[in-house]
């Protein structure tokens, strides 16, 4: 008589909305949920057994989007006997008593500070059968102690920090991630070169506040050095870090920058206005003189750096006398891209509760000014790098059409995405060819030539095992912006939390 088949595993999908930070943390679920023994689900799956949603509260909308999406989950749960829902993140965090009233076929609520109970949550909801909530107000282990489900073979976020100590009136992160608290540096170092020991080549570190890393510990020039300890690491090429401060955003940093090899020659630096006088409304502690100062000086020690930032039209306020300065900023900046997006209520900031509300069309025109002017300027800066022969870390998923149009696609050192010719020697994920730049567009760049050489690396060789190996279904997490970079029409914050620097 056979034995009885063991049951199939079961399955899990993360559904992320927001900045890097939660991605990352994205990644830690998908680690915890694997290790207590579930399985991704296959992407064509409608409905997992568990679905988790790792929400952002920095838009307007947020929640409208979330019970929007849990509204679409209700019947198929309905019709899924042990079907369960999660939901985390900072929307989580803000809204803790009221998801579970207007969605009681939520399972778990969990914070920002408690991402390690997920598991535990979702085995005490089934047995009990009630819905559980659980919210830290503090955070009670540094989450880099969980296991993390990286979504890349060859590239990796390494959180620094988390928190954040700023107070911007419109920014509502910091009562939901809470105050800054920095990791040691030889815990940051021992995971980077776990990481390197794996296969991975590029590392981006990570924090709210990136650069005011070592605030916690008592030391100013912290981030410095954590940049130069990186290039001692042998096997690590690449080096990044979003989103600093221009407030913490010392010179000790720019020199490091430029005097380790394999920190790239990229910076995102977050604007939000170019007038000092909305920049002060913002409490944000930099003006424009500042702001461009540092823009100056990394372009002396870096002229090669591509810098790209955040902007925030229509701030409640504003004047056409405070937008023009904007767009005085940005001419002299010269951004290879900038996210730019129009102001919305956060709900419990001090922006929301302002006078002089800017009236939709308003905004709306001064946006799309805006977004004219900087794609001029990003075509122009593109067009420069025509021409010049380049090192690209091959990706995986970057270019939409490289099917259709027989390309590959991946990042160049100061993160321009460029889409090149398919060369005849196989190419994976992770390696580096060397391409010569014949065409430019404002979002982009083109190699239509023949590749001038492929590097096959340790990376590739790490891609190869993990799509070598047998996958469970799926094989990957749904990761809602799972990459670096500036994106042609991005719909999501960037940078750390986004608008939150």
């Amino acid at each position: 008589m056979p034995l009885p088949s063991a049951p199939a595993p079961r399955t899990y999908q993360v559904r992320t909305f927001g900045c890097q930070m939660n991605v990352h943390d994205s990644e830690r679920m998908a680690g915890l949920l694997e290790e207590a023994g579930y399985v991704p689900a296959d992407e064509r799956d409608e409905a997992a057994d568990i679905v988790v949603f790792n929400t952002c509260a920095v838009r307007e909308n947020a929640d409208n989007r979330l019970y929007g999406n849990l509204g679409q989950l209700a019947p198929k749960k309905a019709a899924r006997p042990g079907m369960q829902i999660a939901v985390g993140g900072c929307l989580a965090q803000k809204d803790r008593d009221t998801i579970t009233r207007r969605a009681p076929w939520v399972d778990v609520v969990f914070g920002t500070h408690n991402v390690g109970s997920l598991p535990v949550l979702l085995e005490r909801a089934r047995i009990e059968r009630e819905a559980q909530v659980e919210i830290a107000e503090s955070l009670e282990a540094f989450p880099s102690t969980l296991p993390t489900r990286r979504d890349s073979a060859y590239a990796a976020w390494v959180a620094i920090s988390v928190g954040c100590n700023n107070t911007c009136t419109f920014c509502i992160v910091p009562a939901l991630r809470g105050k800054e608290k920095d990791r040691r540096p030889g815990d940051i170092l021992a995971e980077v070169e776990t990481l390197v020991a794996e296969g991975v080549i590029e590392i981006t570190l990570l924090g709210q506040n990136v650069n005011a890393y070592g605030s916690d510990i008592g030391d100013r020039r912290a981030f410095s050095k954590l940049l130069r300890a990186c290039g001692s690491i042998e096997g690590l090429e690449r080096v990044r870090f979003t989103s600093p401060h221009p407030r913490d955003f010392t010179d000790d940093v720019i020199e490091a920058m430029a005097a380790t090899p394999n920190v790239m020659p990229q910076l995102h630096m977050p604007l939000q206005s170019g007038s000092s006088r909305v920049l002060k409304a913002m409490r944000r502690s930099y003006r424009q003189d500042r702001y461009l100062g540092i823009i100056e000086n990394v372009r002396a020690a870096i002229p090669e750096a591509a810098i790209t930032t955040d902007i925030i039209v229509g701030f409640p306020g504003e004047t056409e006398e405070d937008f023009q300065e904007t767009l005085h900023v940005v001419r002299e900046a010269r951004f290879a891209q900038a996210f730019t997006f129009q102001y919305s209520k956060r709900p419990g900031t001090p922006a929301a509760e302002m006078a002089d509300q800017i009236p939709k069309e308003v905004v709306q025109e001064r946006y799309e000014r805006l977004v004219a002017v900087q794609e001029e300027i990003s075509w122009a800066e593109n067009k420069r790098q025509v021409g010049r022969t380049v090192e690209v870390l091959v990706a995986e998923g970057e270019g939409r059409k490289d099917d259709a149009t027989r390309r590959l696609s991946g990042r160049a050192p100061d993160n321009r995405l460029v889409h090149f010719t398919r060369p005849e020697q196989p190419v994976r994920p992770g390696d580096l060819v060397t391409v010569e730049i014949s065409y430019a567009a404002p979002h982009h760049l083109l190699a239509e030539g023949a590749v001038k050489a492929v590097r096959r690396s340790r990376a590739g060789d790490a891609w190869e095992r993990r799509t070598a190996a047998p996958a469970p279904a799926g094989g990957g997490v749904l990761l809602g912006l799972p990459t670096i970079g500036a994106p042609p029409a991005p719909t999501e914050p960037v940078g750390g939390c986004g608008l939150a620097h």
